[in-house]
């Protein structure tokens, strides 16, 4: 694996292309995602939505193609947690996902050495486009968990704010772990996360899923669930498989078989995700990019938007009202639109991965 990367890398020069992904990490997909959407777009009315449904909890659609139902607020602390990054309010989700991350701060505190989880973004009270950051976290199944410790004490709003990212990669290097942030607590975290049946995948970044391929020595059954993306540096991305039940919620094809140490992940290493798209035939009609908009989502998501609301964050907190009353911490009002320094680096995407990640 080491040697079909290090081969790559020789061939195209490393200097070059570190170069290149330095700049691209830093305005790529995430700063692209920072206009400001327009009044009516889908992005624009779901960003807009401060509480979410009444009624049972029901995904509908795919990740980032859907809304949801019944969504449930993450307490912003836990015993084994903290809930970072408040004003965005996107620490909705699914209780599956909810549970999920009891479970695994829980899990990751007891058994791995790890204090505690720092919980990034979930999903917005109803799901749906967010104004910026994420193409998916749509339908409360996603969520973003931090590989930086949850510190010691109990922050404040204004901390949890201002806290930056760590990345686990060193600067201006080519995809390259820094061993000063990086330790074999974040590996564990990761394969404890991994371990849950119920977690269909979890991106990280290329050089984290080559680490981890190169030095985990433990069990690797579900190490295939690690899917390389870039950005994904600083924190990981949960994906949870849709619940039993959910027969409105799409399903994503399963991760292909193996440890994912192989030429696809080698793949990420070379020149070929940062090529420029082909330009078009001679006689193709020009696309113009149009802004997603409620009619382009599922059916029900209009019903979904037109759904009466919870009474207060409070009465819809997971694990009920006494959760919400024991909280030390409580959100901004209104959420505010996060600036390019405050989302997590998301490198391009292409359109040729060499697999369904």
């Amino acid at each position: 694996m080491a040697f079909r990367i290090a081969q790559a890398l020789s061939s195209i020069g490393k200097l070059a292309l570190a170069g290149l992904i330095g700049a691209s990490l830093v305005a790529g997909d995430a700063a692209a995602q920072q206009k400001q959407p327009s009044p009516g777009s889908a992005k624009a009315i779901f960003g807009g939505v401060q509480l979410p449904t009444q009624g049972g909890p029901q995904p509908f659609g795919f990740y980032a193609k859907g809304c949801m139902t019944g969504a449930e607020a993450l307490p912003t602390d836990g015993p084994t947690w903290q809930a970072m990054r408040l004003s965005r309010n996107r620490r909705w989700g699914n209780p599956a996902m909810l549970s999920f991350i009891e479970q695994l701060s829980r899990d990751a505190a007891r058994y791995d050495g790890w204090p505690g989880l720092l919980i990034g973004d979930i999903s917005q009270p109803r799901g749906g486009p967010m104004f910026n950051g994420h193409a998916s976290h749509q339908i409360g199944l996603d969520a973003d968990i931090w590989l930086k410790p949850m510190p010691s004490y109990r922050m404040t709003t204004d901390q949890r704010e201002a806290l930056p990212f760590t990345s686990m990669l060193k600067k201006d290097a080519f995809l390259t772990i820094d061993p000063n942030v990086w330790s074999a607590a974040q590996a564990r975290l990761l394969m404890r996360a991994a371990s849950y049946p119920e977690v269909q995948r979890i991106f990280v970044n290329p050089a984290i899923k080559k680490k981890m391929c190169d030095t985990w020595t433990g069990d690797r059954t579900n190490l295939g669930k690690l899917r390389p993306e870039y950005g994904h540096d600083a924190h990981f991305h949960v994906r949870l498989k849709c619940p039993p039940g959910a027969a409105n919620c799409k399903p994503q094809a399963p991760v292909a078989a193996g440890d994912g140490c192989d030429q696809s992940l080698a793949w990420w290493f070379t020149p070929a995700p940062w090529a420029k798209p082909k330009p078009p035939k001679p006689d193709a009609k020009p696309v113009k990019p149009r802004e997603v908009m409620v009619s382009d989502l599922p059916k029900a998501c209009q019903a979904v938007l037109d759904a009466p609301a919870v009474s207060s964050m409070r009465a819809a907190t997971y694990g009920g009202a006494s959760a919400a009353e024991a909280l030390g911490v409580a959100p901004a009002a209104q959420p505010a639109a996060a600036s390019d320094e405050e989302l997590p680096d998301l490198g391009p995407v292409p359109d040729d991965k060499p697999a369904a990640q």
